[in-house]
């Protein structure tokens, strides 16, 4: 029999597979007892509303990580930015050259169709 190297994305298909089968069943083998023993909320009682937690207001304090990395994006965002901007000068500059060249074009074109004069 062949040996047949699995790779990577094949391995953690099947961990991701396996887990999937296992949550299922881990739920299920509650004893009755267990189930029993959980309180049951009460129909008259209302549930506790907890507040939504808000993406603006970060949980846990800054750490030194996530500094560097919010330095690394912004550098990144103000390359970016730089470079759109050279980009832009580059671009607006060959249009200009490129609008004079059809400007002199133009201008020769038409100077050709005047009457030369001959010196006398």
């Amino acid at each position: 029999m062949s040996e047949k190297l699995i790779s990577r994305r094949g391995a953690f298909s099947l961990l991701g597979l396996a887990a999937a089968l296992a949550l299922p069943t881990t739920v299920l083998t509650t004893s009755d007892a267990e189930a029993q023993a959980q309180p049951q909320p009460s129909p008259a009682a209302p549930a506790p509303a907890a507040p939504p937690p808000t993406a603006a207001a970060p949980t846990a304090p800054a750490t030194p990580g996530m500094t560097r990395r919010q330095a690394r994006r912004a550098g990144r965002h103000e390359r970016r930015e730089a470079r759109r901007n050279a980009r832009h000068m580059r671009r607006e500059a060959r249009r200009n050259s490129r609008e004079m060249r059809r400007e002199a074009r133009r201008g020769m074109y038409m100077q050709s169709n005047k009457p030369i004069k001959q010196p006398q």
